[in-house]
């Protein structure tokens, strides 16, 4: 592989109705806080595997993308690797300490379909 070759690719989750809930959630954002968020996947996209600070593993093959945003808020990703592709499962705003139990949920059930093959990339 050449040097600035991507090692995975960005994917976003689609839902059963044609949805792609995380393309739907950057766009709420202003553009430097979505420069950050993609400056991040984009660390991940060409340097994979990544650790911290930028980069965490949840277990089960899931991982979160961790982004500082303006005003010090702090953004989420969450993502699992399917041949060679980083899916991006469900993204927001951290707003506590520990990440909420919802939203762990709605990125391990969208990482669920996507094994069933009700989920599409």
């Amino acid at each position: 592989m050449a040097d600035g070759d991507k090692v995975l690719v960005v994917v976003f989750f689609r839902t059963e109705n044609g949805r792609e809930p995380v393309r739907e959630w950057l766009v709420g954002f202003g553009r430097d806080d979505m420069r950050a968020i993609g400056t991040d996947l984009k660390t991940v996209e060409f340097g994979w595997p990544v650790g911290m600070p930028t980069c965490r593993a949840l277990g089960d093959g899931l991982w979160e993308t961790r982004t500082n945003l303006s005003d010090k808020r702090i953004a989420r990703v969450f993502f699992c690797i399917r041949d060679g592709e980083m899916v991006l499962l469900h993204g927001f705003v951290k707003k506590t300490q520990k990440t909420p139990a919802a939203d762990l949920e709605m990125a391990r059930k969208r990482m669920r379909q996507l094994e069933g093959g009700n989920g599409r990339k």
